[in-house]
Formats: C-alpha cells, sequence, structure tokens
C-alpha cells in the first residue's frame, strides 16, 4: 500500500509590527523629525529622513514592496533610495480605507475602527466606508447619516503644529471617507498627476513643514489589469512621477514615499462560498481577500468549525475573537468596533478570493488584497533628497 503524504501545513499570517516599523507608527516617526519633539526617531526610520527640516510623505497606493523588488529595472529612481533594502509593514487589513487611517492618524485598527472597506452596520446595513454609503439593494449616502467625526473619532497628523497640507484627487475633496481619515486637513487637488509634484513643491516654497500627498494610480491598474504589461508600465511611470516631486525639493527636505498595501495576483479564482456553509450566515462583508461572515444566532462555532473543514488548505479561517486576541488589529477594539466585524473571517493564504454577490464591483477585479501574505503586507519605506539620490 503507498503511503499517504500529509499535505503541508499552512503558512504562518505575518502579523503587522505594530508599536515598530508598521504604517501605524510613520506619521508619529516623521512627525517628531520636523518637530524635534516626542524624543529621537526610531532605528527603523531610514538614516537620511532622521535630519530633515521639511518632510514629504507620498502614499503609492497599492505598491507592495514584494512587486517593487521584482521589477528594480523599471523603478531606478526608487530603488536609488535609502531604504530600499527593508520593507515595513501595513496593518490589518490590508486594504486602502483601513490603511490610510493608519497613516494619517498614527493609530492602529482596533483604535481607530475603520477596520476594512465594508463593514457591518445597523440592521445588517453594510457601511462601505469608501464610498460612504449605507445599505447594499440601494445605498444610501451615509455623510448625514454617519458622521465621519463620530465613526472615526482621531485627528490626522496629530503632534503637527499646523494643519497639514494634503495633495491629492481634488475629486476626492468633500466625501466621507476623505473627512472621516483625513479630518479638516487643507486639500490641495490635482486633476492630472503631472500637476502633484507642481502643488507638492509650492507648498514646500511656502515653508510647509510637513506635506502628504497621495497617487492612486498602480492599485487602479493591478485591480483593472493585474500584474502584468499595464503594471509594469504603469511602475515606471510612477517612478518618473517620484524623481519629478524629489527635483522640486530644496535644500533640508526629503522625499519619504510608502504604501497602503500590496497586491496579490488572483484573476478569476474567485470562490463562491457554498450553500451549505451560507445556511449559518446572515450575510457578508468585508473583501476578498478578507471576508467576513455574519453568523445566525448561535451558528457562530459551527460556521468556524465547518469553514475551517472546507478552506483550510487555501485559508487562514478565525473567529473574531481569535484574531483580537492574537493581535491581529493592534489590541483590544475601540468600543463600537466590534459590530463592525463578522464572526468568523475567511483570510486567504492562497491566491483566490471569496466572492459576496452583494458586491458586484468586486468580482472583475484581477489584483487584489486584504490578506496578510507577504506581499500584501509589506510596504517600501524609501526616502530622497532633492537630487534623487539617498541622504538629506
Amino acid at each position: 500500500m503507498p503511503e499517504t503524504v500529509a499535505p503541508p501545513p499552512p503558512p504562518e499570517p505575518l502579523l503587522p509590527s505594530y508599536g515598530g516599523p508598521c504604517l501605524s507608527s510613520l506619521v508619529p516617526a516623521l512627525t517628531a523629525v520636523v518637530t524635534g519633539r516626542g524624543g529621537p526617531p526610531p532605528e527603523w526610520l531610514p538614516a537620511s529622513a532622521r535630519p530633515a527640516r521639511q518632510v514629504v510623505l507620498l502614499v503609492l497606493d497599492g505598491l507592495g514592496w514584494e512587486q517593487l523588488t521584482a521589477h528594480r529595472e523599471l523603478a531606478p529612481t526608487l530603488h536609488g533610495a535609502d531604504g530600499a533594502d527593508r520593507p515595513i509593514t501595513s496593518v490589518v487589513p490590508t486594504t486602502t480605507a483601513c490603511a490610510l487611517t493608519s497613516i494619517a492618524t498614527g493609530r492602529t485598527p482596533a483604535e481607530h475602527g475603520l477596520v476594512g472597506y465594508r463593514l457591518g452596520g445597523p440592521d445588517d446595513q453594510i457601511m462601505n466606508v469608501l464610498k460612504w454609503t449605507l445599505g447594499t439593494d440601494r445605498p444610501r449616502d451615509a455623510r448625514q447619516l454617519v458622521p465621519a467625526g463620530a465613526y472615526q473619532p482621531f485627528a490626522a497628523f496629530p503632534g503637527t503644529a499646523r494643519r497639514v497640507p494634503v495633495v491629492s484627487k481634488a475629486e476626492f475633496g468633500g466625501t466621507g471617507f476623505t473627512a472621516a481619515h483625513l479630518g479638516d486637513s487643507p486639500l490641495h487637488g490635482y486633476v492630472s498627476p503631472s500637476s502633484l509634484p507642481l502643488e507638492v513643491s509650492r507648498l514646500l516654497t511656502a515653508g510647509e513643514p510637513f506635506v502628504y500627498a497621495y497617487y492612486d494610480g498602480v492599485d487602479k491598474i493591478s485591480h483593472a489589469h493585474g500584474l502584468g504589461d499595464h503594471y509594469r508600465a504603469e511602475l515606471a511611470a510612477v517612478d518618473h512621477l517620484v524623481g519629478g516631486i524629489a527635483a522640486g525639493l530644496p535644500d533640508g527636505a526629503v522625499l519619504v514615499v510608502t504604501a497602503d498595501h500590496g497586491q496579490v495576483e488572483v484573476d478569476h479564482h474567485v470562490v463562491l462560498i457554498g450553500r451549505e456553509l451560507m445556511e449559518g450566515v446572515r450575510y457578508l462583508s468585508g473583501e476578498g481577500r478578507f471576508r467576513w461572515l455574519h453568523a445566525r444566532p448561535g451558528a457562530a462555532g459551527d460556521l468556524a468549525e465547518e469553514a475551517s473543514e472546507r478552506y483550510r488548505s487555501s485559508t487562514w479561517v478565525v473567529t473574531r475573537e481569535q484574531a483580537v486576541d492574537e493581535g491581529w488589529f493592534g489590541g483590544p477594539l475601540r468600543t463600537g468596533v466590534e459590530e463592525r466585524l463578522g464572526d468568523v473571517a475567511l483570510v486567504p493564504h492562497a491566491p483566490i478570493a471569496f466572492l459576496d454577490p452583494a458586491d458586484t464591483g468586486e468580482s472583475a477585479l484581477r489584483a487584489r488584497h486584504g490578506s496578510l501574505t507577504p506581499d500584501e503586507m509589506l510596504v517600501p519605506l524609501l526616502v530622497l533628497s532633492g537630487d534623487g539620490s539617498i541622504g538629506g
């Protein structure tokens, strides 16, 4: 009789380095640099950022460290930067809504509470954080129903002596999510990416000590086309954009580049949760690579067991309590946050995504994020000076 070969054990989830080299620690570290308060900068902050008198923090949405290092020949400016040899971690889940809020507020997801893209709301309604809508069949504008300052109460860019200007797409002004993670920071909007370096340069010339900038092109291209030719073309264009910003830096200023998360190529490998399992589910929330199951009353235990039995070869199946206890969100949940989460999470480590039929916009995404794999969790932390070289 041939021997039965046991399947290999699943990989361990890569947890964020909360309190250390993590996105939630970045703004406090940079604030200490430009204000001279809060003690010496942490050792994980690249040395060339520490003596800076002005800092530009540029977030390139979706540019994971693993993908960047795999295409170093397309991004010579980024790969010539200080810090190109080591990444930092994102937060859980590795989604835009959660990670951008951790960056801006310097808080863990457990504290700020924007713990995903689609969260549980009152009467089993879904709160879409990026669109700031409530409900699924006929989503309603939630800016009045769910005030941003109540849903996420922490100020952006704490510890700064003045409001930090934000350079981002003009269309993001006035949205609920912008208010939730950036508060009353003044927006200097651009219509075309070519204007981003110009807006940054003007603010630095005016004497702003800290400028926050955001670009979403890498993430949009990855979702639409995956990590192939279009992605490589976008990465080369982003490298040129970064070089343009760095070229406009005055003496004593540095450009710090990071991202909110990386990407995994999923393409058409989308899983529809089985009918038997769904019998114990009221509704779904989260995203394809961090899918929350909201259990029917009394069904949470059986749901977790059945989901693990069905999906354990491809997916980390965790209960809400387990994820909190293991520190996935950075500590105990702030009051009111627990009800935004489901009872059982399906978090794939394989290149798949779990479909929510109520979220039709997700079904066509070719690259995705949300899970705790290195491809999604590791992000760059790079520093460039005015001449594009390392150092300040």
